[in-house]
């Protein structure tokens, strides 16, 4: 439809934003860029994806890099799963980018969005992108309320997008509709009187805009009470190296005492199998309040004070306390180790 694309396109390139990632056509980086930004402000993102491109300047190089350099340097974005399917897409491409939809599409971690994006903005190939900025602008500008996170949203969305996809220069109309939702048509105060579309927009007419996307459900936030302790042992901590089926997977902590409220019992059984009789001094007054995507975290920090003959916990390493930042380690760890 060039009444939609046509005025976005002429919005784009007097608004697009001058990120590192548009000044190439290296379909490596555009990847790097569009994993890094899952779920990540620009500002934030920026730095890590420059990091990247210099530590990992190609996928050979990414490929030959252990998990642990690669989670470091991840640290502090989250969705440490990410990090994880990054590196093992790196290890599949045996040093080359696919070149075709299907083979990007394959790439662990990489769904029909990311592919999407790659493939218009790298190989100029006609797929339309379908995110979370995507959702908001055709759903307010059309006036769409089928819920997006019904198995009919997403298809008539797909299939939408596709339609109104410009076929001639997809990378810029993708990049296009993903900076007006990021810019303009924002989840919150959208900025309607500087939008290209804002003629043809459904939402404002009625003064909607606000119940624009549509979704039939709430996300169910659980809340969980972690409890680190941070060892004093010389000048040497433990740390361990947290396993599958949670969060922060193969990324190392402090002990941990996870329990169902903000109340840690010193009389705690595992507490007096790690460190015996030795009493633990509570360092947070308050506890650290933690959100990720499904939960909220409450965390406290507590120290213990162990001689030098002590044992090491089975599942604990002893590492320098002035090494701790050699390790890949949770941003919600790290701002507890502030404190001391």
């Amino acid at each position: 439809m060039k009444s939609f694309s046509s005025p976005l396109l002429a919005w784009y390139k007097i608004h697009k934003r001058d990120l590192p990632w548009r000044r190439t056509k290296d379909p490596y980086k555009i990847w790097l860029c569009e994993i890094i930004m899952q779920q990540t402000r620009v500002a934030q993102g920026l730095a890590y994806y420059n990091r990247f491109v210099e530590k990992f300047p190609s996928p050979r190089a990414l490929a030959q890099a252990s998990e642990d350099q690669v989670l470091k340097l991840w640290q502090g974005l989250g969705y440490y799963s990410r990090a994880r399917n990054l590196h093992a897409a790196a290890k599949s491409m045996k040093g080359t980018f696919p070149k075709t939809y299907q083979e990007v599409r394959s790439l662990k971690g990489v769904g029909d969005y990311t592919a999407a994006a790659i493939c218009s903005i790298a190989y100029d190939m006609p797929y339309a992108v379908v995110d979370g900025n995507v959702y908001r602008v055709l759903s307010r500008v059309l006036g769409i309320s089928t819920p997006i996170d019904s198995t009919d949203g997403k298809k008539q969305f797909s299939a939408l997008a596709q339609d109104l996809l410009d076929v001639k220069h997809p990378g810029d109309y993708n990049q296009a509709l993903m900076d007006l939702g990021a810019m303009v048509c924002t989840p919150q105060t959208p900025l309607c009187e500087g939008c290209p579309l804002s003629k043809m927009c459904q939402a404002r007419k009625t003064g909607t805009q606000m119940n624009f996307p549509v979704k039939s459900q709430k996300t169910k936030i659980s809340t969980r009470y972690f409890h680190y302790i941070y060892v004093v042992q010389g000048k040497s901590t433990w740390l361990h190296r947290r396993g599958a089926g949670d969060v922060w997977q193969n990324l190392y902590e402090l002990p941990l005492i996870e329990t169902q409220s903000d109340v840690l019992s010193f009389k705690y059984p595992q507490l007096k199998k790690w460190f015996g009789a030795v009493p633990l001094q509570q360092i947070s007054k308050t506890p650290v309040k933690h959100v990720l995507s499904h939960q909220v975290i409450y965390a406290r920090l507590y120290k213990v004070v162990l001689p030098p003959s002590h044992p090491v916990a089975s599942g604990f390493i002893k590492v320098s306390t002035q090494k701790i930042g050699g390790y890949a380690i949770p941003r919600l760890v790290q701002k507890l180790l502030e404190q001391v």
